[in-house]
């Protein structure tokens, strides 16, 4: 571990830089899997309208269907998050791609819906990996003024995938191909994105203070010169040599160093009961989106079921995920994640309770497009946000791997009982209980996590009483 000046100096350096290329660069290689993630884990609602018209498919079955790749990416993100923190975020990325890009592919081969159900489970390993990795390497290259747009960004990838797969399957769908073809065209096409960035994950540098922290002060030194852009040659850009930990550790290790201090526990607490209650009601609301649009449309078409979702999608999601980006170094994430969840939870329940409002489909699109703005803007851009921030770096991506594993089994919670609400009592069940976990997460937020606008990573990482945590890798 080092702690000399030269050092210090450059983490200054670093956290007072400007947005340069490289650190454009590194947010599109990172974005480019959650625009992925996005898509694959969207478009099983789209697939599934079209499958219960192929197969006899019961509401347990859909359920299973639909959540199972969150249930499975929860596993995904603990792994890869924890191994991340172990070796180094360079050895390991890139493979958590590979891994999805297989569970894409065969997906669309599946003979049965059973065999889906397996496959999707391999595709949400691949998924859950992404979200730990690829926040933490942007969040450690990044300036902290800038740091929570250019965290956003990466995250906000995923309102391409989201507008991505309704045009692809409305281009299908209305071309008169086959439903048949259609919906293996779309589970496989989820693995093109995942490959184009292979290659450039296995070559982007480990992140200086990763190398700092493991005791490679060369190293460290010459990737801190080629972010600030003082340096030219291979290590921010060509194949940079693996890194090894200065230590060796073991799994378990990990967790206990996000559980020995008070407040580092209660952020993460915090950090994954936010993100567990914000997934339940987005995933449910979002990948049941064309159960929910049939239920004021009923009379329509699958291909308009199709278009009214990607209208929703481009009017309100991607505004609402720009937004974060812009707002997120200005407001702070605590004061978005509130303002977030308050408007999920009076949008939600303007769903429910007004009286007859699935007939009225342009009030109920009007407030089903609010309820997606402040999703994105808020508390849907800042569970990401939070977790790569609020723990040390011996820590970093495995408290962001557990935070995302709550979020994702609130994500599979959320999307296996949405279609048994609204085989219950329609939207009223399904949107109320949306509403009481928005408020929830509301509460949680205000109760236990800090505001991180403007203060470095080394600065949060200081203990709350004042004490300093070893900046090194773990021992």
């Amino acid at each position: 571990m080092t702690t000399a000046n030269p050092a210090t100096d450059l983490l200054a350096r670093m956290d007072e830089a400007r947005v340069t290329r490289f650190h454009w660069k590194v947010m599109f290689i990172s974005g480019m899997g959650f625009f992925t993630d996005a898509y694959d884990l969207f478009i099983i609602g789209v697939v599934m309208e079209m499958l219960k018209q192929q197969w006899t498919i019961s509401p347990v079955e859909e359920g299973l269907v639909t959540s199972t790749a969150l249930l499975a990416s929860a596993f995904g993100a603990i792994l890869f998050g924890r191994v991340a923190d172990m070796l180094g975020r360079k050895r390991i990325y890139g493979y958590e791609v590979l891994v999805l890009a297989v569970g894409a592919v065969a997906s669309a081969l599946s003979p049965d819906i059973w065999w889906l159900i397996a496959f999707r489970i391999i595709l949400g390993i691949g998924i859950g990996g992404d979200y730990p990795v690829s926040s933490t390497i942007m969040a450690e290259y990044a300036g902290k003024r800038t740091r929570g747009m250019m965290v956003t960004l990466v995250f906000s990838m995923q309102a391409a995938g989201l507008i991505i797969g309704p045009v692809l399957a409305a281009i299908f769908v209305a071309s008169g191909l086959s439903q048949a073809i259609t919906w293996r065209l779309l589970l496989a096409l989820g693995a093109v994105p995942a490959m184009a960035v292979f290659q450039m994950r296995r070559h982007l540098a480990e992140t200086p203070r990763y190398l700092l922290a493991a005791g490679h002060d060369e190293e460290f030194s010459s990737t801190a010169g080629h972010v600030l852009g003082e340096l030219e040659g291979k290590a921010a850009g060509g194949p940079a040599p693996e890194t090894r930990a200065a230590a060796r550790v073991s799994f378990v290790e990990g967790f206990k160093t996000l559980i020995r201090r008070k407040d580092l526990t209660k952020r993460l607490i915090g950090a994954s009961l936010a993100w567990a209650l914000m997934d339940f009601a987005y995933y449910g609301n979002t990948v049941s989106s064309p159960m929910v649009l049939n239920a004021i449309t009923p009379e329509k078409s699958l291909l308009w079921h199709i278009l009214l979702q990607l209208a929703v999608f481009a009017v309100a999601a991607m505004p609402g995920y720009l937004v974060a980006a812009a707002m997120m170094d200005r407001m702070g994430r605590k004061a978005i994640q509130v303002l977030g969840f308050a408007m999920m939870a009076v949008t939600f329940t303007a769903m429910a309770l007004i009286p007859g409002i699935e007939k009225l489909v342009v009030p109920f699109l009007i407030v089903y497009g609010i309820s997606y703005f402040f999703t994105e803007f808020g508390p849907n851009a800042t569970t990401f946000v939070y977790p790569a921030e609020l723990f040390p770096v011996e820590g970093r991506t495995t408290g962001h791997g557990i935070a995302s594993a709550a979020g994702k089994l609130g994500g599979f919670v959320g999307v296996f009982l949405f279609p048994i609400l609204m085989s219950w009592h329609g939207l009223l069940s399904a949107e109320l209980a949306a509403a009481a976990v928005s408020i929830l997460g509301l509460i949680v937020t205000l109760w236990m996590l800090p505001e991180t606008k403007g203060r470095s990573l080394e600065e949060l990482s200081l203990h709350e009483e004042g004490g300093a945590v070893p900046a090194g890798a773990p021992s």
